[in-house]
């Protein structure tokens, strides 16, 4: 068999597809759109048992200044100094861990350190669940914060009765972790003088 010599594009036939008009492509771009609307319509339903579940949200952190806190102030207010949240138990939601102290006209007031949990019904003010720090152990505290899981503290506390109250002579690094369902203190540093 012997090949065949190229031919002349003037010699073909007139083909429809080689000389486009409006309507031609008017007519592919509604097929071509009525291809997709129908594939999208026959897409399939959800996997059911497959489907990945949504995590719920975390509800937000209690509100210190709807708490009870369990501080005599001699019938005077008392004010929160501090605050910190994050998620000390695993559960997923976050606590709030308030430092409060009452409010004083002139010396450093002892805190307290309390750790607060959002109340049962929608519109329950926060619950004290636990106290860190006892107004009583005469501690302040200078820096406070919520990090991995535990809460972390520099507590100011005196010596002796000697020492004047507006100026503390001891630091120490705590921290608290909540294990076999209580928080458990570790000193992060021996105490030391200031």
């Amino acid at each position: 068999m012997q090949p065949s010599a190229p031919q002349d594009p003037a010699d073909l036939p007139d083909l429809a597809h080689t000389h486009a008009r409006p309507t031609h492509w008017l007519a592919t771009a509604t097929a071509i759109a009525a291809v997709v609307a129908l594939a999208g319509l026959l897409q399939p339903g959800p996997a059911g048992a497959t489907a990945t579940p949504v995590a719920p949200r975390p509800a937000p952190a209690p509100e210190a200044a709807t708490a009870d806190f369990p501080l005599e102030c001699g019938g005077g207010p008392h004010k929160i100094a501090k605050r910190a949240s994050g998620d000390l138990d695993g559960d997923g939601n976050p606590e709030t861990v308030a430092v409060v102290h009452c409010e004083a006209g002139s010396g450093t007031p002892p805190s307290g350190v309390y750790v607060l949990t959002r109340g049962k019904g929608a519109d329950a003010p926060a619950r004290v669940v636990a106290t860190l720090v006892a107004p009583d152990q005469h501690k302040n505290v200078a820096e406070l914060a919520v990090r991995d899981g535990a809460v972390h503290a520099t507590l100011l506390g005196y010596s002796s009765l000697d020492v004047p109250r507006c100026c503390p002579d001891q630091k120490e690094q705590v921290s608290w972790a909540w294990e076999g369902g209580a928080f458990v203190r570790a000193t992060r540093d021996e105490a030391r003088s200031a």
